[in-house]
């Protein structure tokens, strides 16, 4: 098993999914995040039913760099309660897994 994490969330529009997705690469939280198609959600929220547009996002990041990158997005997210779910990869391409694992990793200061 790696120490690579898949973390979900969603964002209302593709402008707050762009803006969050850069801002978590640039600071190195994560290595990548791609920005999905629209989807529909059907939840229940402060006891209604909502359904709404929203653009998923799919965050590779590590277990070290989750706990910055959780604050982050909570920081900047337009929710009051965001969703931010993250998944163990549990096997991956090496290479890859190491990528992730590199681009995560701060740089330190000269």
């Amino acid at each position: 098993m790696s120490d690579v994490l898949l973390v979900l969330t969603n964002l209302p529009d593709t402008e707050h999914a762009a803006k969050l997705a850069a801002s978590l690469v640039e600071e190195r939280l994560a290595a990548c995040v791609n920005i999905l198609a629209p989807c529909t959600s059907v939840y229940r929220w402060q006891d209604t039913i909502q359904t709404g547009s929203e653009i998923p996002l799919l965050i590779k990041t590590t277990v070290e760099r989750y706990p910055a990158l959780e604050t982050a997005i909570r920081a900047r997210h337009p929710y009051e309660l965001p969703e931010v779910i993250a998944v163990p990869v549990e096997r991956g391409l090496p290479e890859y897994l190491q990528w992730v694992d590199t681009e995560t990793t701060p740089i330190a200061p000269n």
